[in-house]
């Protein structure tokens, strides 16, 4: 059946190609507009099955196509979002995929080929996740960047994880045959490379599990 879509581009003459690249991809596009409040609009007229859209859009070129995404996936979460980019915008394709399901993020040159864009679209459309290996690799690489628990040693990971599962400084000592000195030294360097300072609001050994467990 052929995919009914909605595009947001800016670039006229982008636009214009994207449109025909679609249709040979056997979709169907119902608009092709060249902002984000139209892309908003378009959607809740024609009720796609895919809004494809760039992040980058007018007035200021920086985020209006991704906000006008996740404002889709927000009223109209039936609708799959497949962002064709110029770039791989690391906090964007996170933002993204942390909406749901049904989204995809293709780098523009990378669509010449029409099989891999109606599969893309496919998939999107029912409820999958398309990611350009590109973005899987600068995510990736983001992500081990910014943890925070890469920088813990093997041995300060494993006073972590006997703290996740409740253990005393005692008990910590006692299962890793260190003294009791060493563990506090272990758990007092864990906060510090967790960033998490002497605080009356918030208990450290409690916001350092939860690091433990989100990483």
């Amino acid at each position: 059946m052929t995919m009914r879509v909605v595009l947001a581009e800016d670039s006229v003459l982008l636009r214009e190609g994207l449109v025909r690249l679609l249709e040979e991809a056997d979709a169907t596009v119902l608009a092709a507009v060249g902002d984000g409040t139209a892309l908003v609009a378009a959607v809740e007229e024609h009720q796609p099955e895919v809004a494809v859209v760039d992040v980058r859009m007018p007035p200021s070129f920086t985020d209006e196509g991704l906000r006008a995404a996740l404002e889709i996936r927000r009223r109209f979460p039936s609708v799959g979002i497949l962002v064709l980019s110029q770039y791989v915008e690391e906090s964007y394709a996170t933002d993204l995929l942390e909406a749901g399901g049904g989204v995809g993020y293709l780098l523009k040159d990378r669509v010449s080929r029409l099989a891999d864009l109606s599969d893309a679209l496919g998939r999107v459309a029912a409820g999958g996740t398309v990611l350009d290996p590109e973005v899987v690799s600068a995510l990736l690489t983001k992500r081990r960047r910014r943890d925070p628990l890469a920088e813990l040693s093997p041995r300060e990971r494993e006073v972590l994880e006997l703290m996740a599962q409740g253990r005393t400084n005692i008990a910590i000592g006692r299962l890793m045959v260190i003294t009791q000195g060493a563990v506090e030294k272990h758990i007092s360097s864990i906060f510090t490379k967790l960033g998490l300072p002497p605080s009356s609001d918030d208990h450290r050994r409690v916001m350092a599990v939860l690091a433990w467990l989100e990483g």
